[in-house]
């Protein structure tokens, strides 16, 4: 099973990359799904994009997913220009504006959620245009194995003349429209969230107000249109046996440290698999290190059949560990392996647990040993320290360093006042 990992930004590029990813899904500009919640790349990025993944045997997939107007076109023919002349492995895309653009120029493509594939007619309708389809979110792992089998038994291909193959999403955040397709930040904001612009009202509590008695009800515990986050890593075994050839990870407008250890966990999963070595005595491990980074806690998903119905019970992530600023790096000393970080924030200690993340860095963790401030051993670093200390890996300017803290839902925890 193929490995696809989200990517915001250079950080979380290289997390996906030194995480074990097979592919990696990126934006460009204001053509994709994730237009305001990234860094986002530009189209001129695409050629670096392209290099840093083929380096490492990885295919570079091209989000173009959006809703698309009379007025994008233009933007969309240069886009897929661009995308072609830096030889990305395939565009992502759902509008038939785009899928033909690059059919046209020999792109390979994927079919987006967006598309709401759910049944084998449609599948055979969009085998003439791409080679992999994103099935529909809602779909139980019975329907995906199902429309698996069909494509088998026909013999469905695709312009590449290879099978299709199914993808589908295996972790990250769900949203309470079908496939994504919502309207609720548009009315409130103007902001589109079919054009990358989501504002997710539906994470916020609200209050309903009877117009004639005036009496209030507060709607928020449990945010009723805030579904947790998605978690096939207890399943995975029978994601595999379902025919998906694709485990699809959400998260471009996630940390770098957010698509390194999800990345890392589902990549010792699928290859425990693959090795007959999966089993449930191993799954609540991975769990464990899944809640460690931002989550709105964890359900199946649509996978298992059951009915939405699985919301968050408070606001925000609930992960058990959070990152705080320390400072940057300055300078590496490559002959002694020592690497300069100045202090701008939160204090050191020896024992901290340190997280540096860097555009070509990725993300780097470990617990803090020996160190010197001004030249000196100790023990404690404040604001406007001169700190070196022993790496094995090159520290650089654009590097950030934080260190890492348990938060109030490590060991069960709840937020103040939450049941």
């Amino acid at each position: 099973m193929e490995l696809m990992a989200p990517a915001g930004d250079g950080e979380s590029l290289q997390a996906a990359l030194d995480a074990g990813a097979d592919s990696v899904y990126f934006g460009v500009g204001q053509l994709n799904m994730r237009a305001r919640a990234t860094v986002n790349f530009t189209a001129e990025d695409l050629g670096e994009v392209v290099q840093r993944c083929r380096e490492r045997g990885v295919r570079s997939y091209l989000a173009v997913n959006t809703i698309v107007y009379d007025h994008d076109l233009e933007a969309i023919e240069d886009l897929l220009d661009k995308a072609l002349q830096a030889g990305v492995s395939a565009v992502i895309a759902s509008d038939i504006s785009v899928i033909l653009a690059a059919r046209a120029r020999g792109l390979e493509v994927h079919i987006s959620t967006q598309q709401n594939i759910s049944n084998i007619r449609a599948v055979e309708f969009f085998s003439a245009y791409a080679d992999t389809m994103v099935l529909a979110r809602e779909l139980s792992l019975t329907q995906v194995k199902e429309i698996c089998r069909q494509i088998d038994q026909r013999g469905i291909k695709g312009p590449s003349g290879r099978k299709v193959e199914v993808e589908i999403f295996g972790h990250g955040a769900l949203c309470m429209a079908i496939s994504g397709k919502c309207y609720l930040s548009l009315h409130a904001h103007n902001s589109s969230a079919n054009r990358g612009a989501c504002r997710q009202d539906c994470r916020r509590a609200y209050v309903v107000r009877d117009k004639e008695t005036g009496y209030e009800l507060e709607v928020g515990d449990p945010y009723i249109m805030s579904p947790k986050d998605l978690c096939t890593i207890g399943l995975l075994d029978r994601i595999v046996d379902a025919g998906a050839r694709i485990l699809k990870i959400e998260g471009r407008g996630r940390s770098p440290e957010y698509v390194q250890t999800v990345v890392s966990v589902y990549r010792e999963a699928i290859d425990a698999c693959a090795r007959g070595e999966y089993s449930a005595e191993k799954v609540p491990g991975w769990e464990e290190r899944l809640r460690e980074v931002y989550n709105r806690g964890f359900w199946e998903g649509y996978y298992l059949g059951r009915r939405m119905g699985q919301w968050s019970g408070y606001p925000g992530s609930h992960a058990t560990r959070r990152k705080v600023y320390v400072g940057r790096g300055l300078h590496y000393y490559p002959k002694p392996g020592v690497g300069e970080i100045l202090v701008e924030a939160a204090e050191l200690h020896r024992g901290d647990e340190l997280l540096i993340t860097g555009p070509t860095t990725g993300v780097k963790t470990f617990a803090l040993g020996d160190f010197m401030v001004d030249d000196r051993p100790a023990t404690r670093a404040g604001k406007g320290d001169h700190v070196t200390l022993p790496l094995d890996f090159k520290l650089r300017t654009a590097d950030k360093v934080y260190k890492v803290e348990a938060t109030e839902y490590a060991d069960g925890g709840k937020p103040e006042g939450k049941p």
